[in-house]
């Protein structure tokens, strides 16, 4: 078979044709777009350990940030 056989499903709504040249590009298109979301996500998480890092040694270590935090949200 090449690519460009074209493949009838049935379907309750009638017939639907599917070319598999098009269904690996969707495949491939998939990955890509995942691939690009982990790697957002995982600069997004480098980004949230580092803003952490800063504040605890801006603050004079963890006990302090959360100390501090607690009196800002509260008001204290």
């Amino acid at each position: 078979m090449s690519d460009k056989t074209m493949v009838a499903e049935k379907t309750k709504s009638g017939v639907q044709e599917s070319n598999p040249a098009s269904e690996a590009s969707d495949i491939v298109f998939d990955k890509i777009v995942v691939r690009s979301f982990i790697g957002f996500t995982s600069l997004i998480g480098l980004w949230v350990i580092a803003c952490l890092a800063s504040a605890m040694y801006h603050a004079g270590g963890p006990f302090a940030l959360i100390s501090s935090w607690f009196k800002a949200v509260t008001g204290m």
